[in-house]
């Protein structure tokens, strides 16, 4: 991949200008009926979407590129010849960029039927209209939904699709949600931490430590009413809430420095419960509550009390339904994608080259 000085260093700039100055003046010459219909951007998977792609992203999937999502029908009937006809008023490279492949489509251009695309990140290909739907939802994959750039949008369903998972859950689900992550914060991640070290089980010490750090950070994202994205990117994105960041992420520098002991470490997560505790009562998500006591062997399960709050004073069938955060979906997609993939491809998507 070649590059210049004068190039835009984000990928959603560099598809923007190759939207407005190659894909949209070809699809005007070619395919004018369907620029009615298609949405045209860069979102859905990916650092760029976010605008956290770097030097290091450029070994895939990021060059040049236009997504496009059309309706199924539309796709299915014209998707792949529009394809072959448009790409042929590609240029090799753009801006001094080679033209890139997506997970979907080819070079500089990713056709896709909404339907799939929304199927592969969210499971629904409309709106969720029940609190169970809301909460079937992976909440990492709402980010793929809403993240990036929209340049065209000839019907407007896509970006008024967007706006409705933008305005955040309703309070119900925020509240589950809210429950869930107090709940596996504390009792699947900080206490699992204390008996590990009673235990001098290092190990897993090591991994409720991870999970309490991951928990935490999620956890501040509800009180921020933002969803959380793909854990690569999560720290990144925490360091910018408007709420808690600026006190949690001193606590959080000290916890992953190795120097920290580990009776430092569980002093620091107690801390941060407390911040995160207050919060809850300042929002009035939870009713003020006196200090508590830490326990020698169970350490500090703060966060479990609004965990308990908050289930008492939710709908019984919210109880019955356990919020998704992992890409079920996504995976769903991936796995289907890679299966056809012949073997050459995939390995140059993983950057495997055979040694010799």
């Amino acid at each position: 991949m070649t590059s210049n000085n004068k190039v835009p260093e984000k990928a959603c700039d560099l598809g923007r200008a190759f939207f407005h100055e190659v894909v949209r003046p070809a699809m005007e010459d070619i395919c004018p009926h369907l620029l009615s219909q298609a949405a045209c951007g860069r979102f859905g998977v990916g650092s760029e979407c976010l605008g956290l792609d770097d030097a290091f992203s450029r070994d895939h999937h990021w060059g040049p590129r236009v997504d496009i999502l059309l309706p199924e029908k539309v796709f299915t009937e014209q998707g792949q010849d529009i394809y072959s006809k448009i790409s042929e008023r590609f240029p090799e490279e753009f801006r001094g960029f080679k033209l890139e492949a997506g997970l979907v489509g080819g070079s500089g251009l990713a056709p896709q039927s909404i339907e799939s695309f929304l199927m592969s990140t969210v499971g629904l290909t409309k709106a969720p209209q029940s609190s169970r739907e809301w909460l079937d939802i992976p909440e990492e994959d709402i980010i793929h939904v809403i993240n990036g750039e929209v340049w065209h949008d000839g019907s407007g369903d896509f970006t008024r699709l967007r706006r409705t998972y933008q305005a955040y859950y309703p309070e119900p689900v925020w509240k589950r949600r809210i429950a869930h992550w107090c709940r596996y914060c504390s009792g699947m991640g900080l206490y699992p931490m204390r008996r590990a070290l009673l235990r001098n089980n290092l190990c897993y010490a090591y991994t409720a430590l991870a999970r309490t750090l991951k928990l935490t950070l999620e956890l501040t994202f509800l009180l921020n009413r933002t969803y959380f994205p793909y854990d690569k990117w999560l720290y990144p994105t925490f360091q910018k809430l408007p709420r808690l960041a600026g006190e949690l992420d001193p606590l959080i520098y000290e916890v992953t420095r190795p120097e920290t002991p580990w009776s430092g470490r569980v002093e620091l997560f107690e801390a941060m419960h407390d911040l995160l505790d207050a919060d809850m009562v300042a929002q009035g998500i939870i009713r003020p509550h006196p200090k508590f006591q830490k326990s020698e062997t169970s350490g500090y399960r703060l966060l479990e009390h609004a965990y308990a709050e908050l289930c008492r004073e939710l709908p019984p069938n919210l109880l019955q339904s356990i919020p998704q955060w992992n890409q079920i979906y996504f995976e769903m997609f991936h796995a289907n994608s890679v299966a056809g993939l012949p073997e050459e491809d995939w390995h140059r998507a993983l950057d495997l080259k055979p040694l010799g």
